[in-house]
């Protein structure tokens, strides 16, 4: 099976949940959990009563509207925040080995529509 996620405009990024985390501890917290916020609606409404059990390969597509920020920083935050939400939503039992064999990124630029754009696909092991 197959399965895709997507988040309109953007995340916060890895530099921008540093910056709230020096600033206080409670304010890069605070900062994740929005973001986690942000992606559960998106799944709440793309994955309506999903609930994977198999093993999954995550193929996520990061659509920015320019190239200010730099590639790491967009998806470490944004697959940590994302990888939580699907857990949180029950979506995915866990986030750890088990349930998640690996993950792909690609980049793209579109001014009009940034997205992220997460295909999860269940794999046979």
């Amino acid at each position: 099976m197959e399965y895709l996620l997507i988040i309109p405009g953007r995340l916060d990024n890895l530099n921008d949940f540093i910056r709230a985390d020096k600033a206080s501890r409670y304010k890069g917290g605070e900062m994740k959990k929005q973001n986690e916020a942000i992606a559960s609606v998106y799944i709440r409404k793309c994955l309506r009563d999903v609930n994977i059990n198999k093993k999954v390969f995550m193929e996520y597509l990061w659509v920015e509207k320019n190239k200010r920020r730099d590639l790491d920083n967009i998806s470490s935050f944004g697959r940590k925040v994302i990888q939580d939400a699907l857990v949180n939503c029950h979506v995915l039992k866990n986030d750890g080995w088990e349930q998640i064999c690996g993950f792909s990124d690609e980049f793209r630029i579109d001014a009009e529509n940034p997205r992220i754009e997460v295909r999860i696909r269940e794999v046979e092991t």
